[in-house]
């Protein structure tokens, strides 16, 4: 009985490592799918970003006393060098909001404007808690079709797939002044996984509200 016991054991250990080794295959696979998919959408110098009628800054943690991340700073700095080069008309700052001490898109606008950016080019998107929401979001509340994604590297290829499959044309720029540790290239490999899962089978519906269309001033480009 306890030979079969532990035999019936060993195949069970063996099972569930093809499992894992199967999971992690599928999860690495998509990973670098995605990557390569939206490489030429990529781009690492503002100079050479094409034009587009908003930039789609993605929260990334503040402090309560509103001061932003190191990797958030990043993004703000690079969605900054866009709108000085006049690459974007726009900032869309997403993030969370859910909390009264916590507000990502208050404390990357009171960011910029102790830069010189004008109130009126700033939209915020207080209920883009992930990247999912912040890209629906932008396209069924703020009407956004085209646009400039701002984050890091290892960031941009999932959210260039997210947003381009929920029918914004989006191109990236990556806004590494800081080295992304390996950790951040491994979380991506779920997250990637689950934005697949999320655009083309469950399709959740974020947040949402009344239409607040942008108000451009004038033609968008």
């Amino acid at each position: 009985m306890l030979k079969r016991l532990l035999r019936a054991l060993g195949w069970l250990s063996v099972a569930l490592g093809v499992l894992l080794i199967l999971v992690i295959l599928v999860l690495t696979g998509l990973r670098f799918w995605v990557d390569y998919a939206y490489e030429g959408r990529v781009y690492q110098a503002v100079n050479d970003v094409p034009e587009q009628p908003v930039a789609i800054v993605f929260g990334a943690g503040v402090t309560p006393s509103g001061r932003l991340s190191p990797i958030l700073a990043d993004r703000v700095e690079a969605a900054l060098a866009l709108y000085r080069a006049g690459k974007v008309r726009k900032l869309l700052l997403s993030g969370d909001n859910r909390f009264l001490w916590y507000n990502e898109p208050g404390s990357m606008a009171a960011y910029l404007k102790d830069r010189g950016i004008p109130e009126q080019d700033l939209v915020l998107d207080y209920a883009g808690r992930r990247t999912y929401d912040s890209c629906y979001r932008a396209r069924h509340i703020f009407g956004v079709d085209k646009a400039v994604l701002v984050t890091q590297n290892y960031h941009l290829d999932r959210a260039l797939f997210t947003c381009n499959s929920l029918g914004i044309d989006a191109v990236g720029l990556a806004s590494d002044r800081l080295r992304s540790s390996l950790f951040y290239w491994l979380r991506e490999l779920p997250a990637v996984a689950v934005a697949w899962w999320d655009v083309n089978v469950s399709h959740p519906v974020p947040v949402m509200g009344q239409p607040l269309p942008i108000d451009w001033g004038g033609p968008k480009l």
